[in-house]
């Protein structure tokens, strides 16, 4: 699923650049939408990205007119963090990402946005954000945590729980870019759980936002006001690309954390939070999304036109839930000791990393069984009338080889396990059979919160349909957006 541009969008943006007489009423749509392609940077395609992949970036930097390149600090391990600073204006804009080691949505758009203000011929936009603006990029805080894939430093804490401890080195660096910018705005850019949704629909929040509160009572004041109305402009150019799919994050105060701290010193912060959007896996639609809704806030932000906003349409931005599934499966019937029982099946997409953590498979698993009818799926199978029926191993003759020619023809016979050998690479197997070794043994099937669902679906005695390793196969139409099987001992 690609983002396309809607009529909304176009009317948002129009709404922002009608603030500046005689610019043409697409030259912002072009720049930021049509020429993405031109400042997308090639070399950050994936979510996987360490520090070694950045370095590169940020020394071509170093040697480009226009740009400062300082080294603010290092990480526990003693990697470089880096802050990028560019324009000349009198509004400081401090924009930092990737506390969380895998939450990198937002670095790649970082470098896209960098791309973009560091072109050759410049246009009317871009020269009136550098005149009116100065920029300053964080782009990786917690290198150590990118390094293997996770969301804490090497010592273990969240970098985010640390603005009053201050324990970490990371930690007191952003505390101490943040007090000598003394910045006007801030952007706190995170990734989030792709199972958020916007409550009560079946969207995913694909982008959630928040202008964090900066007490218990919620207050808000200038600062906060000010975040809240950038914030409802974005909300208004997302729904362009991506209608309802914008939630609001929860706003309870949290005294330990940076986004709300860094309001309360003066600060006006915006949260972006990163989640899923459909056949996205490495969120590059997603990133495309930040590229644009950031790039537009600060138009917003150098014009002044975020001042006219009504503030009361933050609150009408719907907010963050967690009710999704990978695959929901839906009134399927299923025998148990005798009994024919009906029930929803729930399946998320769990990722396991390679040595590295530059590569991953998914292990799928049921997540929740029964009544379902709250919750939503990414994929959804209205399975009434079916029967699940347990998979076969099948052995296969000397020298044949698995194919997804094969693989079709036997899940149809009722077939759902391949006995090996087969060695299984980084992402897994790509044909769509489970496999297992000769020492496995089939177990009595049964469904549990925990298993890992593989299974046949038959309808009037056919069957119709297969789920290996979580994805639903149609083997009628033998098509499916499988990703990977995985080898069973």
């Amino acid at each position: 699923m690609k983002l396309r541009l809607k009529t909304a969008l176009l009317f948002s943006i129009t709404l922002l650049i009608n603030a500046t007489p005689g610019m043409a009423q697409d030259k912002l749509v072009n720049d930021l939408v049509s020429q993405y392609e031109s400042y997308k940077e090639p070399s950050l395609n994936k979510r996987r990205i360490k520090h070694e992949d950045l370095q590169p970036l940020i020394d071509r930097y170093k040697n480009q007119a226009g740009i400062t390149v300082t080294k603010i600090g290092e990480s526990i391990e003693g990697r470089s963090l880096s802050l990028l600073s560019l324009g000349s204006g009198n509004t400081d804009v401090f924009l930092w990402s990737q506390m969380h080691g895998d939450e990198p949505t937002a670095t790649q758009a970082i470098f896209d946005i960098l791309n973009y203000f560091s072109s050759g011929q410049k246009n009317s936009v871009q020269k009136l954000l550098l005149k009116k603006l100065r920029f300053h990029f964080l782009p990786m805080l917690n290198p150590d945590g990118a390094e293997v894939f996770t969301r804490r430093n090497t010592l273990g804490i969240d970098i985010n729980r640390d603005a009053l401890d201050l324990a970490s080195p990371e930690g007191r660096t952003l505390k101490s870019v943040r007090d000598s910018l003394e910045a006007d705005f801030g952007f706190n850019l995170h990734d989030q759980s792709k199972y958020y949704n916007a409550e009560r629909t079946d969207k995913p929040a694909t982008l959630s936002y928040l202008a964090p509160a900066y007490n218990y009572e919620k207050d808000i004041n200038e600062v906060r006001g000010n975040a809240m109305k950038v914030i409802v402009l974005m909300n208004e150019l997302v729904q362009g690309f991506a209608p309802g799919q914008v939630g609001r994050y929860n706003d309870d105060f949290e005294p330990r954390a940076f986004g709300d701290n860094i309001q309360k010193w003066g600060t006006s912060t915006i949260l972006i939070e990163s989640g899923g959007f459909l056949n996205d896996a490495e969120k590059q639609e997603i990133r495309k999304l930040n590229y644009v809704s950031i790039l537009a806030a600060l138009y917003s932000i150098a014009t002044k036109s975020y001042e006219k906003i009504d503030l009361a349409a933050y609150e009408k931005i719907p907010q963050n839930d967690r009710k999704l599934f990978d695959l929901k499966i839906e009134d399927v019937q299923y025998e148990l000791l005798g009994n024919t029982y009906t029930l929803d099946i729930g399946v998320h997409y769990l990722e396991v990393d390679n040595a590295s953590h530059s590569e991953y498979f998914t292990k799928a698993q049921i997540m929740d069984l029964g009544d379902l009818s709250t919750y939503y799926g990414y994929e959804t199978m209205r399975a009434k009338g079916y029967k699940i029926i347990p998979g076969k191993i099948y052995t296969p003759k000397k020298g044949e080889q698995p194919t997804k020619e094969k693989a079709y023809s036997l899940l149809k016979k009722g077939y759902v396990y391949w006995l090996g050998p087969l060695a299984m690479g980084d992402n897994g197997f790509n044909f769509p059979m489970q496999v297992v070794s000769n020492k496995f043994v089939l177990p009595d099937f049964r469904l549990y919160v925990g298993l890992n669902p593989s299974f046949l679906l038959s309808k009037d005695g056919v069957i119709s349909h297969a789920v290996v390793n979580g994805y639903l196969i149609d083997l009628q139409k033998e098509s499916s957006a499988f990703r990977n099987a995985i080898f069973l001992r």
